[in-house]
């Protein structure tokens, strides 16, 4: 008997969970909430679009200090140019990310998702303005369900127009990372846009467009890896955004002067608020679920329902399985912190960064490839000495010119025949043609090893030294 209800208890969540995975999406109404956790997320918004939008138009030694030249090659940041020979750094940012990422979920459950997400940032802008044009949820719940008319068609057109605006701002910024943002503004008030410039702002500003003003939560819940992967992190110690059941159950509606102990009910009054402002839909109250972003906005919703009802806060909190299960009304942070998880993901970001920090500290800015002259390996010159022909590639990463001396060593008497010293002009590649003489009588025939040295003419320190051969017949 049991087991025949455990089965159809089976089948129905089954065919829950094929209902809601093909069933028409249902419009998500979000209610406005505030709070301290509403107040960071606005504060994080804020300050990731200031970032965003603000850095291109920000000029660094008479250029735009964050430029992505691919034309060129070269990756301006503030102070710093990096060349395709540089893409450890890049491979070694992307890991920090990801150890970063790994980290705070294994701490304190999606914040990442929840705070800094490009889709909520977006999604959050989007719905910012969607209730100044349309107003509150239960507005424009009504705006939805009335019949097409004139202020209907000019609230929406409004609303679009605003989003289509924003989105289009947020290609143009995109793109101003990779043409310089001024020379790309001049371009567009002109007219004159290339057509992979025109492509890019129109794909990412639709793209702005689509997900942040019509997918949203669809975006997090099917078409984002993370939030499928993310429990790989949680453990019983992560800080995740809970439900008291113990003091919440059993929920009902009540006036607030009754004492619901007397009437046998939870704190929860069952108004749904946290359902209402949860921007995908969740009711956090039947547990932890993937499709929770762990924005907290149903803590700030409760807490706001907890004031008017004259009861304490944390209803809804953040807090931990353990805490949860051990009735704990605040979880042992220290514990949560230092766990053998979180200790091995500091571990070995905290390497990494210092890694990434010292190699930063000590890359040199000048940089140097020794390509051989294929056209003749080996050449005697009238005076009867072997020449071998190089061309050398000098990478000056340097803001500022740079004067060079080449000297080469692996054989004795050897020559460097160039004119000395080399100037190589700031964040720029000069290719050299150079030579190299030895007199054979004293050399046998065959290949031999040499060291090309390049040294920086003004600061000794800045040298390079690269290895090739040097052919005899």
């Amino acid at each position: 008997m049991k087991k025949s209800a455990a089965n159809v208890k089976l089948a129905a969540v089954r065919n829950e969970v094929d209902t809601a995975l093909y069933e028409v999406r249902k419009k998500i109404y979000t209610r406005a909430v505030h709070g301290w956790f509403a107040g960071w997320r606005i504060a994080l918004v804020v300050l990731t679009q200031l970032i965003y939008y603000g850095l291109p138009w920000i000029t660094w030694n008479g250029r735009q200090a964050v430029l992505f030249d691919l034309g060129a090659r070269k990756f301006y940041i503030f102070g710093a140019v990096f060349w395709p020979q540089d893409f450890i750094f890049l491979a070694a940012l992307l890991v920090i990310s990801a150890l970063s990422l790994f980290l705070f979920t294994a701490v304190a459950g999606r914040l990442f998702c929840g705070y800094a997400c490009p889709q909520t940032v977006y999604t959050e802008i989007f719905m910012w303005i969607e209730r100044w044009v349309e107003g509150d949820r239960l507005q424009r719940m009504r705006l939805d369900r009335g019949g097409i008319g004139v202020r209907k068609l000019a609230l929406k057109t409004t609303k679009h127009a605003l989003w289509i605006a924003l989105a289009l701002w947020t290609g143009f910024t995109f793109v101003g990372y990779f043409t310089p943002v001024d020379v790309l503004a001049g371009e567009v008030v002109h007219w004159k846009l290339g057509p992979w410039e025109t492509f890019w702002i129109l794909f990412y500003g639709f793209a702005t467009y689509g997900n942040a003003g019509w997918m949203r939560e669809q975006v997090c819940k099917y078409m984002c890896p993370y939030a499928r992967f993310q429990s790989v992190m949680f453990d019983q110690d992560t800080l995740v955004i809970t439900y008291d059941e113990a003091r919440g159950e059993p929920r009902g509606g009540r006036s607030r002067s009754a004492d619901p102990r007397k009437s046998g009910l939870g704190d929860c009054v069952d108004c749904a608020i946290c359902v209402q402002v949860c921007p995908t839909g969740i009711d956090i109250r039947q547990g932890l679920q993937y499709e929770c972003i762990g924005c907290a906005a149903c803590i700030d919703g409760c807490n706001q329902v907890m004031d008017k009802m004259g009861y304490a806060h944390g209803l809804i909190r953040y807090s931990t399985a353990k805490a949860m299960q051990r009735r704990e009304v605040e979880p042992r942070l220290l514990k949560s912190f230092f766990r053998p998880r979180v200790l091995v993901y500091s571990a070995l970001l905290g390497v990494i960064v210092a890694a990434f920090s010292i190699g930063l500290a000590l890359r040199s800015p000048l940089k140097v490839d020794v390509i051989r002259d294929r056209g003749a390996l080996v050449r005697e010159t009238r005076a009867g000495l072997v020449e071998n022909v190089y061309r050398l590639q000098l990478m000056n990463t340097d803001e500022r010119p740079h004067r060079y001396r080449i000297s080469a060593t692996g054989l004795e008497g050897i020559a460097v025949v160039v004119e000395q010293p080399v100037q190589v002009p700031a964040a720029t590649t000069q290719g050299v043609a150079v030579a190299l003489r030895v007199d054979p009588a004293g050399v046998a025939a065959g290949s031999h090893k040499i060291v090309f040295h390049v040294e920086d003419v003004d600061d000794p320190a800045v040298r390079s030294d690269e290895k090739s051969r040097f052919f005899v017949r």
